[in-house]
């Protein structure tokens, strides 16, 4: 089912936005962060677990479902949250990622009708068109379909970008002409890398396409300074439409998060807090930190004393710790639960401070106590 944004308040004091959707009969509310379920689940967790973290939407990624099992199968099973039990909305990428990262000659693989590129699972040679990744969305029937996008390298030069974004301008309308599901939202996405003029272009020529949302990509390289990826951001907002979702893809960092939502987006995604956890690190108030530590050996308080989350209330950094160098993966799940829970209470904290127009105060205070801790 297609679902209808509301903006609720715009901050005073920033360009941040405080909006809403009705979903399933639930209310969600803007800025939110999405955990990211790549195979059709959020590593570690169940559904139920996610919903108890109170996250809203949850994201699935195209290409690893187009290999394994493929969109058909999920389609035969009811569409993707029949397939994993999922009753929230969902937003599936285009591939395209993951895609031209597996594209080595980017000048041979890549051409106008799409991307020849090699399985990461098998080595078969593949080839993923914008109209094709737009049918495997249309079968996995999430509610929040991506548009098939080149992403260039951070570091590409002017003229590439340029013809960059009029390849990918070209390839959104392809897609929106191949968008058959009626229930499902379609996203456009602004290129451009940290060109201003790019930015504009590729910002206006997409909204006069009429996409459902528009988001923000070419910021999660790498290679981009935080500075260019805060300038991307700056540089697209201003001529996307006030009554329609906003979406920065690929960016979970905490004072990116802070920072993305003072710019005026309205959600975002990475897979960095369940992939942080596998490794034994945790977002705090203070700053992240590494559980294999041996200081935490005998560290007997919650991994973050400020946090609500079931590892915080139940266990001990101790007995974290001891999950982790055990390799045990209820540690990972653990340190899952609360980082996914880290950041959406960041998001909840947030959304307070722009209905009571404090936000540049919390941001303030964030950082300096973010940034003031030890990062391991």
């Amino acid at each position: 089912m297609k679902f209808q944004y509301h903006l609720k308040k715009e901050e005073q004091h920033t360009k941040a936005r405080l909006g809403e959707f009705i979903y399933n009969g639930v209310l969600y509310e803007t800025p939110m962060f999405m955990p990211v379920g790549t195979q059709a689940t959020v590593k570690t967790l169940s559904p139920l677990e996610i919903k108890e973290l109170k996250a809203g939407i949850i994201l699935s990624n195209t290409y690893h479902l187009w290999l394994r099992p493929g969109e058909d199968l999920v389609k035969k099973a009811g569409g993707l949250h029949q397939f994993m039990d999922y009753d929230g909305p969902i937003l599936t990428d285009s591939g395209g990622f993951q895609v031209f990262s597996l594209a080595k000659n980017k000048k041979k693989d890549i051409c106008e009708e799409g991307v020849y590129f090699k399985s990461h699972i098998d080595g078969k040679k593949l080839f993923l068109t914008p109209e094709l990744s737009i049918q495997i969305q249309n079968k996995l029937d999430s509610d929040i379909a991506m548009s098939f996008d080149e992403c260039p390298p951070a570091r590409a030069d002017y003229e590439y970008l340029k013809n960059s974004v009029m390849r990918t301008l070209r390839w959104a309308k392809r897609g929106k002409m191949a968008h058959q599901n009626p229930n499902q939202m379609l996203f456009g996405i602004v290129q451009g890398g940290a060109y201003a003029d790019l930015r504009e272009y590729s910002a206006k020529e997409t909204v006069k396409m009429d996409f459902d949302g528009y988001s923000i990509g070419g910021v999660a390289n790498d290679h981009e300074s935080k500075e260019e990826m805060y300038n991307a951001i700056d540089y697209s907002i201003p001529f996307l439409p006030k009554d329609k979702l906003r979406y920065l893809m690929g960016i979970g960092d905490p004072i990116d998060l802070v920072e993305g939502v003072c710019r005026g987006v309205d959600i975002f995604d990475c897979v960095s807090p369940t992939r942080l956890a596998r490794h034994g690190h945790a977002y705090t108030k203070y700053g992240k930190i590494n559980l294999k530590n041996a200081k935490y050996k005998e560290d007997f308080n919650p991994i973050d004393p400020n946090c609500d989350c079931y590892a915080c209330k139940h266990f001990t950094k101790a007995y974290v710790r001891h999950l982790i160098v055990a390799d045990e993966t209820f540690g990972a799940r653990l340190l899952s639960i609360h980082n996914i829970r880290f950041l959406v209470h960041l998001m909840e904290e947030m959304r307070l401070a722009i209905q009571n127009d404090t936000l540049l105060e919390f941001r303030t205070q964030f950082l300096k106590d973010y940034q003031g801790g030890t990062h391991e």
